[in-house]
């Protein structure tokens, strides 16, 4: 594994001239924009926009999840997602008989933990969001999914994520490296959340890291770690515990594997792995390949563990997965130096000042309107 990632680093540098071509077009497309050559779209509805500048996992979904939890309390809400690798187009508002196939994996998992809030999904987020605001007119936040450079919608409060094993500062243009956009873009962010950190970050680490990012003086930085819960059953939802006994058979199918095996690899006995691509669809070939892995593992303690990603593009075999000891891994975030209510209060005060503010505007025209 650590041969083929160290060839396909060495091929990609052969690509420089690629990569080269890529950062040219998208500094062009952002000096448009930044001159206003091309402008974004306001609409009178808090946007939180989430995202990162590179391709990969860097933890967008478990940050919409949390966000999700946090502002539902208060507001209805709803999220915006691209959808990416669904078998429909276009705009979709997920209902009742939704699945994965018609709105993708990320927002499915969605749908599934907060049916209490609306799930959408449209490339074109411009068209998508009055879409939804007529289909949900109660709607008072919207939450856009992977749009900090899809630049098209001014969102108001923008939150970019990267991970700590491969900050942005550190990356080059793809498909040499893994940037989507420019560096220089992460100064629109007004939150920057570095994630998948370890459990234990030293006060030289944070420091050496802060002076990296080089934040600007209106932008807060917060460090975050994963945090693996309790298992559950993918059918039954049945609750189990990982523990030295257990010996796992992982079904994965996500863009960096490398955090959750090792958590697995110290929590159990030892655990072999099936490998997909990122966002699989998984067929019945596939869940035949499972099982029969798992027949061959002889240890009576074995169990199939996946992720929350992965569980919403198998639960379509659940009349067979009933029978099977399969269980999903459900993943969080942990703040690191006590950060989360300063977290919490800056997103949190973000709708009351839009609300304010526009209360204030109202008032301001009707008052101009009886003079």
């Amino acid at each position: 594994m650590h041969f083929k990632n160290i060839y396909l680093r060495s091929f990609r540098l052969f690509l420089f001239p690629l990569a080269f071509l890529y950062g040219f077009i998208i500094k062009v497309r952002n000096f448009f924009y930044e001159k206003r050559i091309i402008e974004g779209v306001t609409f009178n509805i808090p946007i939180i926009g989430v995202g990162n500048l590179s391709v990969g996992g860097t933890g967008k979904s478990p940050m919409v999840d949390y966000l999700a939890n946090m502002l539902k309390k208060k507001y209805p809400i709803a999220t915006l997602s691209r959808g990416y690798k669904r078998r429909t187009s276009g705009y979709v508002l997920a209902g009742n008989n939704t699945t994965a196939i018609e709105i993708g994996d990320e927002p499915m998992q969605f749908h599934l933990k907060h049916p209490d809030i609306a799930v959408s999904v449209g490339e074109k987020r411009i068209e998508a969001i009055p879409q939804l605001l007529y289909d949900r007119p109660e709607t008072k936040l919207v939450i856009l999914d992977d749009a900090f450079q899809h630049r098209e919608i001014n969102a108001g409060l923008n939150i970019l994520l990267t991970d700590y094993a491969n900050l942005y500062t550190r990356d080059f243009f793809l498909p040499t490296g893994d940037l989507r956009d420019q560096k220089s873009s992460a100064q629109r962010a007004d939150i920057i959340v570095v994630t998948k950190c370890p459990t234990i970050i030293s006060e030289q680490q944070h420091f050496l890291i802060m002076k990296e990012l080089n934040p600007l003086a209106h932008q807060h930085v917060f460090f975050t770690y994963i945090k693996y819960n309790t298992p559950y059953h993918i059918v039954t939802g049945e609750l189990n515990k990982l523990s030295k006994e257990n010996e796992v058979l992982l079904i994965c199918g996500i863009a960096n594997p490398e955090p959750l095996t090792s958590y697995i690899h110290e929590a159990t006995s030892t655990y072999d792995a099936l490998f997909f691509g990122d966002h699989h669809i998984f067929s019945i070939d596939d869940l035949g390949d499972i099982v029969t892995r798992f027949n061959n593992i002889k240890n009576e303690n074995t169990i199939i563990l996946t992720t929350e990603k992965d569980a919403v593009r198998l639960v379509k075999f659940s009349d067979k997965l009933a029978e099977l000891p399969f269980y999903v891994l459900p993943i969080s975030f942990t703040f690191l130096f006590e950060q989360e209510k300063e977290f919490t209060e800056i997103v949190s005060q973000y709708p009351t000042d839009f609300y304010t503010q526009s209360d204030k505007a109202e008032v301001l025209s009707d008052a101009n309107e009886g003079i």
